[in-house]
């Protein structure tokens, strides 16, 4: 696992953005794990009235897989492309979001190493009465003693 790019986005437009230096670490943080554009945009929207209501901060954490037969710090997708479409994915939370894209092997163990003990994760994903990938990485997020919300889409 390698962190790749890490970026810091105001709030979307009209929102208030206070910048606080000292008072940054001592912030909750809420991760969100990027599943697919429509899932994260939800999980985005209820991160974004979580961090409202507990003062919090967001963190989109991205899981880029690079297959096997390519080194690892080339991905099959460019960073410059993924830059700009999660910079336009964290544009819509209304408050601070840090977006951060970690190319890797294995998804599950790289969100799990990105993520502090005992943290708040938002996660999306389609309804279905089946489990789904999203749903197993909720429970497994769980088991790992994550603190989980899973936000279902249509």
């Amino acid at each position: 696992m390698s962190l790749a790019i890490e970026k810091i986005l105001a709030p979307a437009t009209g929102q208030p953005f206070q910048p606080q230096v000292e008072e940054a670490d001592q912030k909750l943080n809420i991760a969100v794990v990027f599943t697919s554009v429509e899932s994260t945009l939800a999980a985005l929207k209820e991160a974004g009235d979580l961090a409202t209501s507990l003062g919090a901060r967001i963190t989109l954490l991205v899981p880029q897989v690079v297959p096997y037969p390519l080194p690892l710090e080339s991905p099959p997708i460019l960073l410059d492309f993924n830059e700009s479409r999660f910079k336009v994915i964290a544009s819509e939370s209304p408050v601070e979001t840090s977006v951060q894209i970690y190319l890797c092997r294995d998804p599950f163990e790289t969100v799990v190493s990105a993520l502090n003990p005992g943290s708040l994760v938002v996660l999306g994903g389609r309804k279905r009465w089946w489990p789904t990938r999203e749903k197993n990485l909720a429970s497994r997020l769980r088991r790992a003693g994550h603190e989980v919300v899973f936000k279902e889409t249509e």
